[in-house]
């Protein structure tokens, strides 16, 4: 059985400047959406996927932002020029993990459609540029109230 389920991530305190946006596709077959320039204030990107449910594993994550392979996917936000800025020093993409989230969590979000899935990750790196690679740390997913835009 599959479902859908809206994710949200925060993008929190990123470096002023720099355009962030979420991946849609894989590969060299892929395009950059929701694209935001950074200033002083959080970015949010919200977006759907679609979970396939099995009595006797794990949820697979599926759709067109969800990257890797089935035991670990993850959501790519692209950074500076990977996101389509041509004015900046910054190439870089940010992995952000599709792991802990249960099935208890995924009912849940199915019986109450103002609800979604919300990580928060910090926007800026230890070099002070913009966070890349895999989140580290990762406080993982919570269920959070749909923002209505």
């Amino acid at each position: 059985m599959n479902q859908e389920l809206t994710l949200k991530i925060i993008l929190e305190n990123p470096p002023s400047g720099v355009d962030f946006g979420l991946q849609k596709g894989s590969g060299s077959k892929y395009e950059t959406i929701q694209i935001q320039r950074s200033s002083d204030k959080n970015l949010e990107f919200e977006f759907p996927i679609i979970v396939k449910l099995s009595e006797d594993g794990p949820p697979n994550f599926l759709g067109v932002f969800v990257q890797g392979p089935p035991t670990q996917r993850f959501i790519y936000i692209d950074i500076g020029t990977c996101a389509g800025q041509k004015d900046t020093v910054w190439s870089r993409r940010l992995k952000i993990p599709l792991t802990g989230i249960d099935l208890k969590t995924i009912k849940e979000l199915s019986t109450n459609s103002t609800k979604v899935l919300e990580a928060k990750v910090p926007g800026t790196g230890k070099d002070n540029g913009p966070n890349c690679a895999t989140v580290k740390p990762f406080a993982g997913w919570h269920i959070s109230n749909r923002t209505l835009k």
